[in-house]
C-alpha cells in the first residue's frame, strides 16, 4: 500500500556528507517541548462520508464495508505507521485491538478518533526512540563483535517492552553507522552525521498537522480495496498537479515519500531521468548535490515537498543524485548520477526508429527497432480539429514507412519501460499490423462490457516479420498491445513478463460532493474497470507471457501488480470472436526458443547478465546481514573483484569492436530480440 509522509522503520545504508544547514538546535530546540494535539479538521467526517460512498456505488471490487473490511483498515493503519514493527509495543497494539470490528461502523459517520489516538501513541513512540537514538550515538560502537542485524521484521512481532525495542533500534542504527565505516569515515563524522539525520526526522514528527493524519488513515481504508484507490489531502493533490507539470522541467521524475526515504514513483518518458537508463521505479534517492561541485546533502528523513525543491531546477542546471537502486536491495550501495535538467517536450516523448545491421549465417539483415516511451496522443490539437496532430500511431506509420524505403527486413517494437498511455492508441497501434478486429474488453463497475476495435478499413501497415520486445516496466497500454499482437498470432512477444496492472483509474474531486467553500477538499483516484484480452482472459497480476522469456530479476509475483497487496485478481470474461493471421507458428516459437538457449549457454554478454541477475536475487533474498567490521570489509571486496575481473575481461573486446556492437554488448536484451527477428525472416513453416 501507498505510505505518504510517514517517520518510522528501518534506514539503509548511506555514505556522504551532510549539509551544515540542520545543526545540534533541533535537538535542544524540542528536547521537552509539548506535542500539539491533533484532531480532524470540520471536513474530515463529510470526506470520510462521500468517500465509503463512492466506494460503495463506484469501485471496480464491490465490497459491502463489514467486519472483515475495517480488520484490514485495522492492520494497514498500524503497518503503514510501522512496517518495520519497531516503534509500536504489542501491548499498545491490544489497547485498540476492540475496535478491530467496529471501523467500518465509525468511518461512515465521520468518526475518526481512532486514527488521531493511535497517530498520537505513535508519535511518543517515536520520539521516545530518537532520544535513545541520540544516546546511542555518544559512544562509539564495537564492529569487532560477530553479530547480526535482520532488518526484515515483516513477520516478527511488535517488542513486548522497552528493552526489546531498544536491542531492534542498537542494531539498526549500528548496521547504519557501519555503512559509514565502509566509507572510509571516522566515528566522530559518522555520529555527527546520523545524529543530525535523526534530529531532521525529530523535526518532522513535531511537523505532522491533521491533514497528515487523516490522509495516512484514509489510504488504510482505500487500499483495503486495491492498491491503485487512493485518497489525496489537498496539499497532496496540489503537489501531484505541480510535480506532473513540473517534472517536466527538471529530471523528469514523479517522487512520493514512502517512510523516510524519498522513492521514484514513476519515470516520465522522454526526460532526463528516462534517458539515463539508470533510475527506475522504487529506487530511492538519498542525497543531491547542486552542480558538479556542490556537496551532497543527506536527504533522508526529509519530507518530499523539501526534496522535490532541491531537485527541481532551471533548464540545463546539473543535479547529481545519490541513490539505492531497488534491484540490489539491502546491500545496495549508493550510485551517484549525474543529470542535466531539461524541459521535457512531446517530441522528447515520441516514438523513435533506427536501423541496425544483424548478420546472420552467411546474411547481413537490415533490422527496424522503433522504441515507443509511452502511449501519446495530442488531445487538444486532435479537439482543434487540427490534422497534423502528434500521436504514437501516425508517428510509427511514419517511422514504418521510412524504414520500409531504407529497406527494412524485420520490425522489433520496443516497448520496455513503457507505463501505458492513451488506450486509444494502443488499439490502433494494433491497427498498423493486423486487419480489422477487436483488441481489447473493457469490463466497467456496472459489469457492462465495452468491446474496442480496430477499424480502419483492414489495412496492414506492415505485413512483414515482427517482434515486441517488453520487460517488467511495460504496463497498461503497453500490455493490450502485446496481447493483442500475441493473441492474432501477428508476432513474437519477447522478454520478462510484463507489469499485469490491468485496471482503470480515475480522478474525482471530492468538491464535487460537498458544497461547501470554506472546505479545502482533497481527491479520490478510484479504480473503475478492469481490461481483458479478446479471447477474454485478464492481463491483471499475470500481465503479458512472452513466447520467448528471457531472465529476469523478478519473480512473477515479487514484483509487478502480482507483488501487491490487495491487488485485484485475475479472472476471465466471455472471448470474443477475431480471425487471427497465423503468421506465428508453434513451430517457429519452438525454433527461436531452441536457438535462444543455444545463446544462453555460448553468449558472454546473455551469460553475464544471467549471472547478475542471479547475484541481485540472491542479494534480495537475504535476510540479515553481518555487524562485523572485517566480515562486511570481506564482502565488499568480493563485490568489487568480481566486477573488475570482468570490466578487465571485457576491455580489449570492446575496444577493437564498432559502434553498434558497443551498443548491443551493452544490452543483450535487444541484441538477441534483433538475432531472433532475423532468424523469423527466412522461417519457412511447413
Amino acid at each position: 500500500m501507498n505510505k505518504l509522509l510517514l517517520v518510522s522503520g528501518f534506514l539503509m545504508l548511506t555514505s556522504f556528507g551532510l549539509s551544515s544547514e540542520y545543526g545540534n538546535e533541533f535537538q535542544s530546540f524540542f528536547k521537552g517541548d509539548t506535542l500539539k494535539a491533533l484532531a480532524p479538521k470540520e471536513e474530515h467526517p463529510s470526506e470520510a462520508y462521500v468517500i465509503t460512498n463512492l466506494l460503495k456505488r463506484l469501485h471496480y471490487k464491490k465490497l459491502e464495508l463489514s467486519d472483515s473490511i475495517s480488520s484490514v483498515v485495522f492492520d494497514n493503519y498500524f503497518q503503514s505507521l510501522d512496517p518495520n514493527k519497531a516503534d509500536f509495543y504489542q501491548s499498545d497494539i491490544r489497547r485498540f485491538q476492540d475496535l478491530r470490528f467496529e471501523l467500518d461502523d465509525q468511518i461512515p459517520k465521520g468518526d475518526l478518533d481512532f486514527a488521531y489516538e493511535v497517530f498520537a501513541i505513535y508519535r511518543e513512540r517515536v520520539l521516545e526512540r530518537i532520544d535513545y537514538i541520540f544516546e546511542l550515538l555518544d559512544n562509539e560502537f564495537d564492529f569487532t563483535k560477530d553479530e547480526k542485524y535482520v532488518f526484515d521484521r515483516e513477520d516478527a512481532a511488535w517488542p513486548s517492552n522497552e528493552p526489546e525495542k531498544k536491542e531492534i533500534w542498537r542494531k539498526i542504527i549500528k548496521n547504519q553507522a557501519l555503512s559509514y565505516k565502509l566509507a572510509g569515515k571516522e566515528w566522530a563524522d559518522l555520529s555527527k552525521n546520523l545524529k543530525r539525520r535523526y534530529q531532521r526526522i525529530q523535526k518532522a514528527v513535531y511537523q505532522y498537522n491533521s491533514g497528515d493524519v487523516f490522509q495516512i488513515y484514509m489510504n488504510a481504508y482505500t487500499n483495503a480495496y486495491d492498491p491503485h484507490t487512493d485518497y489525496f489531502s489537498p496539499p497532496a493533490a496540489a503537489n501531484f498537479q505541480i510535480e506532473m507539470g513540473l517534472s517536466l522541467e527538471g529530471i523528469g521524475a514523479r517522487l512520493m515519500q514512502n517512510l523516510d526515504y524519498t522513492e521514484v514513483a514513476e519515470i516520465i518518458p522522454g526526460g532526463p531521468a528516462y534517458k539515463s537508463k539508470a533510475i527506475q521505479k522504487d529506487d530511492k534517492i538519498i542525497g543531491v548535490a547542486q552542480g558538479d561541485d556542490g556537496e551532497f546533502l543527506d536527504i533522508i528523513g526529509w519530507r518530499l515537498d523539501d526534496v522535490v525543491a532541491k531537485i527541481r531546477g532551471p533548464k540545463g542546471s546539473v543535479v547529481r543524485l545519490q541513490i539505492l537502486k531497488a534491484s540490489e536491495g539491502i546491500n545496495a550501495l549508493p550510485e551517484t548520477l549525474r543529470l542535466v535538467r531539461d524541459k521535457i517536450k512531446l517530441e522528447d516523448q515520441a516514438a523513435s526508429a533506427e536501423m541496425i545491421p544483424i548478420s546472420e549465417g552467411n546474411t547481413t539483415y537490415n533490422l527496424g527497432v522503433i522504441t515507443i516511451p509511452t502511449f501519446y496522443l495530442n488531445f487538444e490539437d486532435l479537439r482543434a480539429g487540427l490534422e497534423d496532430y502528434r500521436s504514437t500511431t501516425r508517428d510509427v506509420r511514419k517511422l514504418v514507412s521510412d524504414l520500409k524505403n531504407q529497406g527494412m527486413d524485420g520490425l522489433l517494437i520496443d516497448l520496455r519501460y513503457n507505463g501505458g498511455g492513451a488506450l486509444q492508441e494502443a488499439i490502433e497501434l494494433t491497427g498498423l499490423f493486423i486487419e480489422d478486429g477487436p483488441v481489447v474488453q473493457v469490463r466497467n463497475y456496472d459489469e457492462t462490457v465495452d468491446l474496442l476495435k480496430d477499424e480502419d478499413g483492414g489495412e496492414v501497415y506492415y505485413g512483414g516479420p515482427l517482434a515486441v520486445l517488453v520487460n517488467k516496466g511495460s504496463a497498461s497500454a503497453s500490455e493490450i498491445f502485446s496481447g493483442a499482437i500475441q493473441d492474432y498470432k501477428r508476432g513474437v512477444v519477447i522478454g520478462e513478463g510484463t507489469f499485469g496492472k490491468g485496471t482503470v483509474q480515475n480522478i474525482i474531486n471530492l468538491e464535487r460532493y460537498i458544497k461547501n467553500p470554506d472546505f479545502n477538499l482533497g481527491q479520490l483516484k478510484m479504480t473503475l474497470a478492469k481490461f481483458y484480452r479478446v479471447s477474454g482472459s485478464s492481463n491483471q497480476k499475470v500481465g503479458i507471457a512472452p513466447d520467448i522469456q528471457f531472465p529476469s530479476l523478478y519473480s512473477a509475483d515479487g514484483f509487478g501488480e502480482a507483488g501487491r497487496e490487495n491487488a485485484l485478481p485475475w479472472d476471465e470474461i466471455d472471448g470474443v470472436s477475431f480471425l487471427p493471421s497465423n503468421m506465428v507458428s508453434e513451430e517457429l516459437l519452438d525454433h527461436l526458443n531452441r536457438l535462444y538457449r543455444e545463446d544462453l549457454n555460448s553468449d558472454p554478454d546473455l551469460q553475464k547478465l544471467v549471472g547478475d541477475i542471479e547475484k541481485a536475487k540472491k542479494n534480495r533474498e537475504i535476510n540479515s546481514v553481518s555487524l562485523n567490521l572485517e566480515v562486511r570489509k570481506a564482502d565488499q571486496d568480493d563485490n568489487q573483484s568480481e566486477n573488475e575481473l570482468y570490466a578487465s575481461l571485457n576491455e580489449g573486446e570492446v575496444a577493437t569492436e564498432d559502434e553498434n556492437s558497443q551498443r548491443l554488448k551493452k544490452d543483450p536484451y535487444l541484441k538477441e530480440g534483433l538475432r531472433l527477428l532475423a532468424v523469423m525472416k527466412n522461417f519457412k513453416i511447413d
